[in-house]
């Protein structure tokens, strides 16, 4: 791959189109970059990136149809080696976490975009990892509060890769017969997963569902 200040290619993804454009005049403005795709869910980024096999990825975290941590996974699932940047409104320690845990490499707050995006991409584009100087402080924090071991300790999943997906989907308002369509699956086995989550989770309702959604980044509200 090529390094910092090489051209580069790059996929963008995030379901605001002004965003988009604002990311992709940035990164092309270097005169070394291009953003070779563009997408506004997860989904179609993870599709994108096989089509394209670009040096970068960035992802916003809160996407539509498939959110940036799942979208992570599933891209280094079949590209362990790739470079994906996770950009986002949220600034939490438990959320950083869960980025370098899915295997991001850079994190980067919208609200910093404009003045660290393309030393973001730099560092990673060098092998190097990159965090907007507030989530740095955070991850400094957390290890001095709870020592190397608390640091590096990775929060539990009790969902599949799988199940994740689907949870996105319900809590998206998709029927049993969206979800099959949408992961190519028969609605039976929808349904099948469907009631698998509720019981594993000990959901009652959908509105639990979309609850446990909102409060662990999976959909934004």
């Amino acid at each position: 791959m090529p390094e910092g200040g090489k051209t580069a290619r790059i996929v963008i993804a995030d379901d605001h189109e002004m965003v988009r454009r604002g990311l992709a005049a940035t990164l092309t403005d270097t005169g070394r970059w291009t953003v070779v795709a563009q997408a506004d869910n997860g989904r179609d980024a993870a599709r994108l990136v096989e089509a394209h096999q670009p040096d970068v990825v960035i992802l916003d975290l809160s996407m539509p149809e498939l959110n940036g941590l799942d979208a992570t996974r599933q891209i280094l699932d079949s590209h362990p080696e790739m470079r994906i940047l996770i950009l986002t409104a949220h600034e939490s320690e438990q959320l950083v976490r869960e980025v370098l845990s899915a295997g991001a490499r850079g994190y980067v707050l919208k609200s910093d975009a404009g003045r660290t995006l393309v030393r973001a991409v730099e560092a990673l584009l060098e092998g190097q990892t990159f965090f907007t100087s507030k989530v740095a402080r955070l991850v400094l924090e957390g290890y001095l509060r709870g020592g190397p071991e608390a640091a590096q300790s990775q929060p539990t999943h009790f969902l599949s890769a799988r199940e994740r997906q689907i949870v996105q989907l319900l809590a998206e308002g998709a029927s049993n017969k969206d979800v099959a369509r949408a992961l190519g699956i028969s609605v039976k086995t929808a349904e099948t997963h469907r009631s698998n989550i509720m019981r594993k989770m000990q959901f009652e309702s959908l509105s639990d569902l979309v609850r446990y959604a909102v409060r662990n980044k999976i959909i934004e509200v």
